[in-house]
């Protein structure tokens, strides 16, 4: 079980939104951020870094919005849908891009690419499943 869960489970009011979806955001948040920040410093260490410089600031900024994500949805006492709803879909773009830039590398076989593409794309996923049941 997170932490997240273990959050939510303890919190004393009720949610705004689906607690399990909140979750599973959360938790893919905080996986892309981590998995942003580690390509980003493995494409560092690969011989043609000059060639990565664009994937390389995909990676930061989607960290960084995954992050901010993840705090944002961890806060839920006085919920501003309003706010929620423009940080998730912020993250999804980022995510989305950062996810088509990684797969550009992944397929010339650079490993760390394509795993990052995969927490992107959970991540995404999870920021628009969040949204969909906002909009419920």
């Amino acid at each position: 079980m997170s932490y997240a869960k273990q959050m939510t489970d303890t919190y004393p009011r009720s949610f705004n939104v689906d607690a399990d979806k909140l979750v599973a955001c959360i938790e893919a948040c905080d996986d892309c951020a981590q998995a942003c920040t580690a390509c980003a410093d493995a494409c560092l260490s690969e011989q043609q870094v000059a060639d990565l410089v664009k994937c390389i600031r995909q990676n930061l900024d989607c960290a960084d919005v995954c992050q901010t994500t993840g705090r944002v949805l961890s806060r839920q006492t006085e919920y501003d849908a309003t706010v929620t709803r423009s940080v998730l879909q912020a993250c999804a773009q980022a995510c989305k891009t950062c996810g088509d830039e990684c797969e550009r590398h992944a397929s010339m076989g650079m490993e760390h690419c394509r795993v990052c593409a995969e927490a992107c794309r959970r991540c995404e996923q999870a920021c628009n499943d969040l949204l969909s049941a906002m909009s419920a």
